[in-house]
């Protein structure tokens, strides 16, 4: 699936980790990544991906955007592909 490993390498950017370490189940706080890596995965996702992604760093419970793990990320990014038409 290539959005899942597109994920797993910004991710593994993001986390400075090698992308054979990040699974689908990982979350971004197992891999270490802050609250400010969060953003700048968001802000990669939407630029690789051409979406917009409707989070608040304040406030990610509120997002409807699920970044609770790396699989959570991609079926997010599927939904808004497909909300694009």
């Amino acid at each position: 699936m290539q959005i899942e490993s597109q994920v797993i390498e910004i991710i593994a950017q993001q986390a400075m980790l090698d992308p054979a370490d990040v699974t689908p189940d990982s979350t971004l706080s197992e891999l270490g990544i802050d609250s400010m890596g969060v953003v700048e995965s968001i802000f990669a996702i939407e630029e690789t991906f051409d979406i917009s992604v409707s989070f608040n760093a304040n406030q990610p419970d509120a997002s409807d955007f699920d970044i609770s793990s790396v699989a959570s990320i991609v079926a997010g990014i599927q939904r808004l592909k497909a909300e694009q038409g």
